[in-house]
């Protein structure tokens, strides 16, 4: 027997449990005005939504983030701009350069007690430890003699500076490699410039470097595309765009260090959060900012703006539009080769959009994907979170074409670690351990070498009398610093770095080898 009013196979109640959707339509088929009632429901309702965001952020920015500093707020007029320097060459792009670097020191002179002990004090401890920190902007590794046997373009992170790719950049450089280290529009100079930069100005100085850099190979030698993090995005969303772009340079492989390939979709409410910007009032300003951290680090901004987030959420939406229509069309097979080197603990991005949004499209055994496991010495099983592990052995049980290589231990009863996977690890120059309190790797450490002067994990790292930054172990309590306790026991280097070193040597090798 059916029920009046509801047809066969209706669940009872479906009329009054209707959707906003459902009742839309029903009310744009009953009269117009109703239609217009709904659409302006909708309209109010979208409409406390964005004031509901933009407000609670502004309380939060206004109540609990401290106060502005000069380099939050000034604002350097010399940065590149895709739209005003369209024209520009990478030899442009490096004379602007210089006149921002220009400006920058201009700025820096006119500061007093307001920098005393910050990366912009010219006698300040960061600026000692990294001998006036020169890496802040891009810079160019030639080769003498008989002359390059090829030549790549690296670039760094979001926040970071052609700094984080310098241990990579004289890995290629020792093996007769001329190599470009792009600065990204935006960082090396003030964090207030990170308030400006579009994800335009980042994809526009990649192309003119990219070209810059493959122009000056030898006919027929390799070029390399290398990015980290943000650069890691940037450079496979090139060689997407040069599948069907021939006036692209073709990239001979590509190195990635914890690309940015998907990070929370929640950052796409970042066009909500700065609003009340727009208002004349001082303290509202600080809107502008996710995170407001003291600028200790010579080479990496710790303030982070809400435009940070907006931008390389667009990034990484912008490469994963890139994959789907390469994959839909059958034009990955085309891809470079990829190597990519993550850690498998990973708080900024994840291990997983790695695997599951490139790795998992990457049709056969030219790709490769080198896992950096967590510390599994039977020592830590009490204290270790099991999640991660159980990750990895689904990763390795899938079918898949591509190469994959765990850097772990050799077994639970010992700290030597071995690289285990389809093809044989490069030799090293010596053994690799995990040192006895490091429990994984990090995102931020993937690209520095152990005994890195700013960042290095080993005893005796840094520079100058100055210990690395990667080497402090403060202990005490809660606000003793300006920043948490827990700040500096994120690893900022990669004790496996010899292992990096030896699979791009002999990947570089194998590639000029036909020569």
């Amino acid at each position: 027997m059916s029920t009046p009013g509801r047809s066969k196979g209706q669940a009872p109640g479906a009329q009054r449990a209707a959707s906003p959707v459902s009742r839309l339509r029903q009310a744009i088929g009953a009269s117009p005005a109703a239609a217009l009632r709904w659409l302006r429901r909708i309209a109010l309702a979208a409409l406390l939504l964005v004031l509901a965001t933009a407000g609670g952020f502004a309380a939060y920015a206004v109540l609990l983030l401290p106060d502005l500093s000069p380099w939050h707020t000034d604002v350097l007029p010399g940065e590149f701009d895709a739209d005003r320097h369209a024209a520009l060459d990478f030899a442009g792009y490096r004379a602007l350069e210089a006149g921002l670097f220009a400006q920058y020191e201009a700025w820096r002179q006119r500061q007093a007690a307001p920098a005393r002990g910050t990366r912009f004090d010219p006698q300040g401890a960061a600026a000692r430890l990294s001998g006036g920190a020169p890496y802040n902007r891009s810079f160019r590794l030639e080769v003498g003699g008989a002359g390059a046997r090829g030549s790549a373009l690296l670039v760094h992170g979001l926040t970071d500076s052609p700094y984080a790719m310098r241990a990579l950049a004289e890995t290629l450089h020792a093996r007769g490699i001329e190599v470009t280290v792009l600065r990204l529009p935006g960082h090396g100079t003030l964090p207030s410039m990170m308030t400006r930069m579009q994800l335009a100005d980042w994809q526009a100085a990649v192309r003119l470097a990219a070209r810059d850099a493959a122009d000056r190979r030898p006919a027929g030698a390799p070029f390399y595309l290398g990015g980290y993090s943000t650069g890691g995005a940037l450079v496979l969303s090139l060689a997407l765009a040069a599948l069907d772009d021939p006036t692209l340079p073709q990239a001979t492989r590509l190195l990635l260090f914890a690309p940015a390939l998907r990070i929370a979709p929640t950052a796409g409410l970042a066009n909500l959060l700065d609003l009340a910007a727009v208002l004349p009032v001082a303290r509202l300003q600080k809107v502008k900012w996710q995170d407001l951290g003291p600028e200790y680090d010579p080479y990496k901004f710790n303030s982070f703006p809400v435009n940070a987030t907006r931008q390389v959420y667009a990034a990484t939406q912008l490469v994963q539009r890139q994959l789907a229509r390469a994959a839909e069309r059958g034009r990955l097979a085309a891809l470079p080769p990829v190597i990519a080197w993550q850690s498998l603990v990973d708080a900024t991005l994840g291990a997983a959009p790695l695997a599951d949004l490139l790795f998992a499209r990457l049709p056969d055994a030219r790709h490769e994907m080198v896992l950096f496991d967590v510390n599994r010495h039977r020592s830590l099983e009490a204290v270790a979170d099991p999640a991660p592990r159980q990750w990895r052995e689904a990763l390795q049980a899938r079918p898949r074409p591509w190469r994959l290589t765990v850097v772990g231990n050799e077994s639970a009863d010992t700290l030597a670690v071995a690289a285990q996977g389809p093809a044989a690890a490069p030799a090293l120059p010596a053994p690799l351990r995990w040192p006895p309190d490091v429990i994984s790797l990090s995102h931020v450490a993937l690209p520095f070498r152990p005994d890195d002067p700013v960042y290095g994990v080993l005893p005796g790292s840094g520079a100058h009398g100055l210990p690395s930054l990667g080497a402090l172990a403060l202990r005490g309590e809660e606000g003793a610093l300006q920043f948490p306790l827990g700040a500096l026991t994120r690893l900022r280097s990669n004790p496996f770095w010899p292992l990096v070193q030896a699979q791009v040597e002999a990947l570089v090798e194998a590639d000029l080898a036909p020569r």
